[in-house]
């Protein structure tokens, strides 16, 4: 009897494991749509959480891949400059002005979608075949075009709102209404951004073969990526108000990102992939969706509508289809 309990609670390590991530990601969003509409300098958010995200992940270097820092070369070095572009300061760029423009429950498609943009460029690139006659072929396609129709839905279709509870943060609502004022632009941002992270996806591959040691790497990566951000940040805006810190929600929004959203998420993925394999955690993120959509129109009381609730169901059908299927 023991050993059964033991086995049930080892079952469940992993799929709550995967819960926290969504939560850390849904979070991540939702502080980071209320420091930004509060007036926050977008790139001085990157920059600061890039950084917090190196101190968090440092330790799990050294304890896991201790003295592996010593093999960067200068060929590791320019993918993992390249890594940290196209893998963070250009997407989450554009992700963070995306959401700017938009809402937390509408942003949150976008990243999942990457997983579908990934397969494409997969194609395009032959990195990845299937047989389009075969069940598997058909059934991805399927998804793709679903989750694809149900971005495009939430886009285009707002329908009837349902008005199921009042808005928690009231003040924060009002603030999201002015900074929410272009979804046009918004979208461009977001399918930009989600584009780019597919790509990064590809040069991931390739970095971690000419340097296999993902705790360093991604530790290097984050600070590249805030040196990065924080060299295009200073060239748009000088005013050294915009880069100043102090003990406001914008400081909570930076280590929350960088603690858990970074550090906790990577290291939860890293341990899951090594427990299940690299195809478990993708198919948890149809629940950073639900937890943004309600949280979001709990706390910040955007209204839920007819097209956004059908079409984020769609988005899920079709990423669960595209995520099960083994071609």
């Amino acid at each position: 009897m023991a050993g059964v309990g033991t086995s049930a609670v080892a079952g469940w390590k992993a799929p709550t494991s995967m819960v926290l991530v969504q939560l850390f990601n849904s979070g991540m969003i939702l502080l980071s749509k209320v420091s930004i509409s509060g007036g926050m300098f977008v790139f001085a958010l990157l920059s600061y959480r890039s950084v917090f995200g190196a101190i968090f992940i440092l330790p799990f270097a050294f304890i896991f891949e201790r003295g592996k820092w010593r093999d960067i070369d200068w060929s590791a070095t320019g993918w993992i400059f390249f890594n940290a572009f196209i893998g963070y300061a250009v997407p989450m760029s554009l992700y963070y002005y995306g959401l700017k423009d938009t809402t937390p429950s509408y942003a949150v498609i976008f990243t999942n979608i990457i997983p579908l943009f990934t397969f494409v460029l997969s194609l395009v690139f032959r990195l990845e075949t299937f047989k389009l006659r075969s069940k598997a072929g058909l059934l991805k396609i399927v998804g793709v075009l679903v989750s694809v129709g149900g971005t495009m839905l939430v886009s285009l279709y707002k329908g009837k709102s349902l008005h199921l509870w009042n808005s928690i943060l009231q003040h924060q609502k009002e603030q999201q209404t002015k900074s929410a004022t272009n979804q046009l632009r918004g979208t461009i941002f977001l399918a930009g951004s989600s584009l780019t992270f597919a790509c990064w996806y590809l040069v991931q591959s390739k970095v971690l073969k000419v340097y296999p040691y993902k705790y360093w790497s991604s530790m290097v990566t984050c600070l590249v990526g805030g040196f990065q951000t924080a060299f295009v940040g200073t060239i748009l805006r000088r005013d050294k108000n915009a880069w100043k810190l102090g003990w406001d929600l914008n400081l909570v929004t930076i280590v929350y990102s960088g603690a858990l959203a970074t550090a906790g998420k990577y290291s939860l993925n890293s341990w899951a992939v090594a427990k299940r394999g690299p195809a478990y955690p993708p198919m948890f993120n149809p629940l950073s969706v639900i937890f943004t959509v309600m949280l979001d129109s709990i706390l910040m009381g955007n209204d839920l509508t007819v097209g956004s609730l059908i079409g984020t169901a769609m988005v899920i059908v079709g990423l669960y289809l595209f995520l099960l299927v083994k071609a």
